[in-house]
C-alpha cells in the first residue's frame, strides 16, 4: 500500500462509508522514527566543532578575530589549551581558548556554593482546637515563636468538630489572639479563612531564614567567652592582701 493512502472501511447496514488514513512513516506519532534523540547541552570542544570558521577569543578575553577552525585548533595546541565553542548560535560561532577541565571544575564549585547559600522557605504547621486549654495554648504559642525565630513560616490550623462548626467566631478570635501574642516575631501573611471543617491562617517571620541563622550564630558567640578573655577578666589578688591565715600584717613604721 502506498504511503498516505486511505482504506475504505465497510459500513454497517444503513451506515455511511468511513475513510481511515494511514500514518506516513517518519511523521509525528509514526513510531520510534518520529521520536527525537537526546539533545546534549555539553559545549563542543576541539575536533567536535563543525563550523568551517569561528570568531576566536583568547584565554584572557582578547579578540583574535575570525579564523578557520583548523587555525584555531593549531593555536589551541600551541598554547596547550582547549578550543571551546561558547556561542554556537552566533554567525560565525564564537570559540574561546581555555582549560576546559579547569573551567568545568570551577563552574561546578560555583554552582555548589550558590545552592548552599540558597535558603528554602519551610512552612511549619500548628493545629489548635477552638476550646484549647490555657496550658496547651502556651505550649503551642512557644512552638510558633520558635519557628518564627528560625525564619520559618507557620500555618496555624483551627480544627472544628461537631457543633463547633456553627461557631467559627471562636476560631477567628483564637487566631487573632495568637497573632497578637507573636506580633514581635511575625506578621499575618494570610488572613484567617474557612477551609471545610478547618480555619487556616499563615504567619510569616519578620526576619529571613539566613538572617535568623546569622543572628543566632552571633548570639551564641557572644554567650560563650573565649578562654583568653575569661582569664583576663579574672581579678588578681592585691599585693598587700594576706596570703593565708596566720600571715603577719605589717604595722606602721616606727
Amino acid at each position: 500500500m502506498a504511503r498516505g493512502a486511505f482504506l475504505v472501511r465497510q459500513p454497517p447496514p444503513g451506515g455511511p462509508l468511513s475513510l481511515v488514513g494511514t500514518t506516513p512513516a517518519g511523521a509525528a506519532g509514526g513510531g520510534a522514527d518520529a521520536q527525537g534523540g537526546h539533545i546534549s547541552v555539553e559545549a563542543r570542544i576541539n575536533e567536535r566543532i563543525r563550523a568551517p570558521e569561528v570568531r576566536l577569543v583568547g584565554p584572557k578575553g582578547e579578540q583574535i578575530g575570525i579564523v578557520s577552525v583548523s587555525e584555531a585548533l593549531k593555536l589551541a595546541q600551541e598554547a596547550d589549551l582547549d578550543l571551546v565553542e561558547v556561542a554556537p548560535t552566533a554567525r560565525p560561532p564564537v570559540c574561546k581558548l581555555m582549560d576546559y577541565g579547569k573551567f568545568k571544575y570551577e563552574s561546578a564549585v560555583k554552582a555548589r556554593e550558590s545552592r548552599k547559600n540558597q535558603t528554602q522557605t519551610v512552612v511549619k504547621e500548628i493545629k489548635l482546637r477552638p476550646k484549647i486549654d490555657p496550658h496547651d495554648y502556651g505550649t503551642k504559642k512557644g512552638h510558633v515563636e520558635r519557628f518564627l525565630k528560625a525564619g520559618d513560616k507557620v500555618k496555624v490550623t483551627i480544627m472544628f468538630r461537631g457543633r463547633e462548626q456553627s461557631r467559627p467566631e471562636l476560631g477567628f478570635r483564637l487566631l487573632q489572639r495568637l497573632a497578637g501574642d507573636v506580633e514581635e516575631l511575625g506578621f499575618v501573611e494570610s488572613q484567617p479563612k474557612q477551609d471545610g471543617r478547618n480555619m487556616i491562617m499563615v504567619i510569616g517571620p519578620h526576619r529571613k531564614k539566613s538572617e535568623a541563622k546569622a543572628h543566632a550564630g552571633q548570639a551564641q558567640s557572644r554567650s560563650v567567652p573565649s578562654p583568653r578573655s575569661a582569664a583576663a577578666a579574672t581579678p588578681e589578688p592585691a599585693a598587700d592582701e594576706p596570703a593565708g591565715d596566720g600571715a603577719a600584717v605589717p604595722g606602721p613604721a616606727a
